[in-house]
């Protein structure tokens, strides 16, 4: 049954049906083929469960303040300040690419929602200041996958409402281990630049006047972050109380600037309600699958065929990096966490490993897979905003930043402590 769920997914993938379709085929699949009960009755109440929750009405909320951001203008202005702070390292503007997706993954909770947002903001700019292509389109594609690591991530609430894990523990879990791959991707852009100075185009400065100025525009991104992390933290409000006071207030910062137009309200709920349903769809698909293969047994094959393996915690625990490493490559990322979270986590835990520790690896892996062709979503995202060019370019640049991937997964790995200090101590 693994060898023909496996092949049949990937064989539907191949076809360019929708995901949250292809789940669904699937279950219908496993009910027929494997299952002696009629499983296909209990759709109704499966729909059901899996959408009725609280927890997942941050997603459509933090999906619409990340809109927010980008269609008021927000992001423009900050891309702007962190150029002036970041110019004087080599590579200049691609640090900025980098701590703008860093500073975005902190509000908006999407990955290909920043990749984006800062590919049109800065390609433009690269072209005009003579930037390799391949780097520059790398980092941003690959500073895109910081949104979701680095608290709010919707992936991260995907993964506690499926787990039953605590989402503020998994928001302050990721937040050393993104913070430390955005210093990491800036150093290896430092470093190769300064290896091959073409890398980084022109050399700019800025005054200390122009910089200290443009504080003002990071300001507003600084406050929101607070209010919406610190207010969970605080005890003040609920993940889903949070993101929408944020949205409450991003909606005051791009008024204030004055981004806010009927026009862009339009756009920014046609955003919203568009990704939600996607992300919904691939859920509740998921939810049926996963009903269907534990019915039909494929969680008891699963876990013969790892313990059979008579490998150590630690080695079995190679083997899921390993799959997960592969299965990246050919299926979309939320849709890799939410068919195989239920089947790979009970067998995790059930192994010793902390179910927190073991969510912030997985996300690391996530990431990766955002940025690993043939399927990784930034690569087309950036690709898409270059508009010309050949994707290969982006593949290429973002090899150095698989490789920061690659450590983190292997420093999680060695000192889990650097996930599990900050929700240990709070």
């Amino acid at each position: 049954m693994i060898f023909t769920v496996t092949a049949s997914l990937l064989g539907l993938l191949a076809l360019s049906i929708p995901v949250g379709i292809v789940l669904f085929l699937l279950g219908f699949g496993v009910d027929q083929l494997f299952s002696p009960f009629p499983l296909l009755r209990g759709l109704g109440q499966v729909v059901w469960s899996s959408s009725n929750s609280s927890t997942l009405i941050a997603i459509p909320f933090f999906v619409l303040l990340g809109e927010i951001l980008v269609r008021g203008g927000i992001a423009e202005r900050t891309y702007e300040a962190l150029d002036k702070w970041f110019s004087w390292l080599p590579g200049g503007l691609i640090h900025a690419n980098i701590g703008t997706a860093t500073m975005f993954s902190a509000t908006s909770g999407s990955s290909v929602a920043t990749a984006a947002t800062v590919a049109t903001v800065a390609m433009p700019q690269a072209e005009k200041l003579g930037y390799d292509p391949k780097l520059f389109s790398g980092a941003i594609a690959a500073g895109g996958t910081l949104g979701i690591m680095i608290p709010p991530s919707i992936n991260l609430i995907v993964y506690g409402f499926l787990t039953e894990t605590s989402i503020p523990r998994l928001f302050l879990a990721g937040l050393i281990p993104g913070l430390l791959m955005a210093v990491a991707f800036m150093m290896v852009t430092a470093i190769l630049c300064k290896i091959k100075p073409t890398l980084g185009g022109t050399s700019r400065s800025f005054t200390w006047s122009e910089r200290i100025g443009s504080l003002q525009h990071l300001l507003p991104i600084v406050v929101l972050f607070l209010v919406v992390i610190g207010s969970i933290y605080a005890g003040w409000a609920t993940p889903t109380e949070s993101a929408a006071v944020g949205v409450a207030i991003a909606m005051l910062i791009a008024a204030f600037n004055r981004g806010v137009s009927r026009e862009m309200i339009e756009r920014c709920l046609y955003g919203t309600v568009r990704i939600t349903a996607m992300i919904m769809l691939v859920i509740i698909g998921a939810y049926f699958l996963n009903f269907t293969l534990t019915a039909a047994g494929m969680g008891r094959e699963l876990k013969d065929l790892l313990t059979g393996l008579n490998f150590s915690p630690m080695g079995t625990l190679m083997v899921v990096i390993l799959l997960y490493i592969v299965l990246g490559f050919f299926i979309e990322t939320l849709s890799l966490m939410v068919a195989t979270i239920p089947i790979i986590v009970p067998i995790m835990t059930g192994m010793g490993f902390d179910k927190v520790w073991f969510g912030i690896l997985l996300i690391v892996l996530i990431e990766m897979a955002l940025i690993t062709p043939p399927v990784g979503l930034n690569l087309y995202v950036v690709q898409g905003a270059r508009k010309s060019g050949r994707l290969s370019d982006v593949m290429l640049g973002v090899i150095p930043f698989v490789l920061v991937m690659l450590a983190m997964i292997a420093l999680l790995v060695a000192v889990p402590s650097v996930a599990l200090f900050l929700p240990d101590i709070l």
